[in-house]
């Protein structure tokens, strides 16, 4: 059982930066992918970006260039620094954890109960 908990969510303005986190605890099968994703309300949940314990990473396109996942030394906290956000990147931000490399939601078994990003304009 893997367990997720996030923080770091809140409001900002246009423009502004703000850092998730997220704390994993339990058995974490080898290979895996920490990942961020994101659903606004009246949309899919979309998949943000993701970090293997080797630290190869993935990015939706809409992200790149503005935001940076990255792990901890215990490869056990997962980091996403949103730089530059805009009010579309206002959602609620979840952590999920998968045995593959993926930002398809539904390759992910475990998931955080979720931290809401508010970007206003």
């Amino acid at each position: 059982q893997v367990q997720l908990v996030e923080s770091g969510g809140g409001s900002v303005q246009a423009g502004g930066s703000l850092e998730l986190s997220c704390a994993a605890s339990g058995y974490l099968l080898r290979p895996y992918s920490l990942a961020w994703f994101r659903q606004a309300p009246g949309k899919e949940r979309e998949g943000v970006a993701l970090i293997t314990r080797d630290g190869s990473t993935l990015y939706t396109d809409s992200v790149k260039d503005r935001f940076v996942i990255s792990q901890s030394d215990s490869k056990r906290t997962v980091y996403l620094q949103m730089d530059s956000l805009k009010p579309e990147d206002t959602a609620v931000y979840y952590c999920a954890a998968s045995g593959i490399k993926t930002l398809s939601a539904k390759q992910y078994a475990y998931w955080g109960q979720g931290t809401q990003v508010t970007v206003s304009s």
